[in-house]
């Protein structure tokens, strides 16, 4: 049997009590909330939520502890979003599903960041041990981006991979590190820039140490682009079994996968809960169509979870944390 992980990819819903917290606050914008320097109040709102959504982690039994990236309104944009040589223009539509996120149009050079370490230090004293970050893929981001400086596609995702490497090294010791690539299943890239992805991803691995998972989700990814997404130095890669688990088994039967795999196991956008044997028994079945024993299997919901109502959110990872405690699957739905 390999080692099950319980964990998610992160983006958690506001807690109930930040949001009422939140709208009251005098003078309280949406557009306040991303802009990278909120108030006292508002950021220390946050920091309040960040404490609660880390203690029902650790309560609930997950093996890797988020951050819950509850900043981030603009979804995996956020880190462009707050960037000073980025403009958040109109409001975009966020993937094929009902949220919006503001379009992040670069207008000068991706300098250093930062943003999403200093989050990361915060989560850091809450947390006593599997600390996991969450970050764009490098080709995700410049896909939820528009240029105005580089002028260059490939240059672009070059500067985008660069920002993120030098996030990463910016970033407390985490245990686990999930690149989140939903673009690649979205809106796929071409010839040539498939192989530019995958590239970029590589970096961004190389540049942290921890362990590296490249989650895909909203279905599966062209056959090419997995080819190039094998080459990538990460320890595991994701796959939505929710979405489509048929063409994902596919692609590990003939391209074969890492030693580890990320299964989305849990629906990170529907209300119904599962149980952890049907967790469980998911994660076998993937284990018997793919003919493998991992290393480590990390159980996650398929994709982020602010789409879901906070009660629903956290019976949802305590179904996964409970499944990783199962001595064994079982064969019931």
């Amino acid at each position: 049997m390999p080692e099950i992980v319980a964990t998610t990819p992160g983006l958690f819903p506001l807690p109930d009590r930040a949001k009422d917290e939140l709208s009251d606050l005098k003078g309280h914008q949406k557009t306040d909330l991303i802009s990278g320097d909120e108030g006292g109040e508002i950021t220390a709102a946050y920091e309040r939520a960040r404490e609660e959504v880390v203690d029902v982690q650790v309560d609930t039994g997950l093996d890797r502890i988020s951050e819950g990236q509850l900043r981030w309104d603009d979804m995996l944009a956020h880190p462009l979003a707050v960037h000073e040589n980025v403009e958040t223009r109109g409001i975009v539509r966020y993937y094929d599903n009902n949220n919006f996120y503001r379009e992040p149009v670069v207008t000068d050079e991706l300098t250093t960041g930062g943003d999403v370490a200093v989050e990361l230090d915060a989560a850091a004293e809450l947390v006593d041990s599997g600390l996991q970050a969450a970050l764009p893929g490098p080709y995700s981001l410049a896909d939820l981006a528009t240029d105005e400086h580089y002028g260059d596609e490939a240059e672009f995702v070059d500067a985008v991979t660069d920002f993120l490497v030098c996030e990463v090294e910016q970033f407390p010791d985490v245990e686990t590190l999930f690149l989140l690539e939903p673009s690649l299943a979205e809106n796929p890239p071409e010839d040539g820039e498939d192989e530019r992805a995958s590239e970029g991803i590589d970096a961004i691995a190389s540049a942290i140490d921890a362990e590296v998972v490249a989650h895909t989700y909203w279905g599966p990814i062209p056959e090419k682009t997995y080819a190039h997404l094998m080459d990538a130095d990460v320890d595991a890669i994701g796959f939505d079994l929710v979405s489509d688990h048929e063409k994902n088994v596919y692609n590990v039967q003939e391209y074969g996968t890492k030693d580890s795999v990320a299964l989305g196991v849990v629906d990170g956008q529907n209300t119904r809960v599962e149980s952890p044997e049907t967790i469980r028994d998911r994660v076998d079945w993937f284990e018997t169509r793919t003919n493998t024993v991992y290393d480590t299997v990390y159980a996650t919901t398929n994709t982020e979870t602010f789409y879901l109502p906070v009660n629903k959110f956290e019976d949802k990872i305590q179904s996964l944390a409970n499944a990783a405690k199962l001595e064994t699957p079982e064969t019931d739905q």
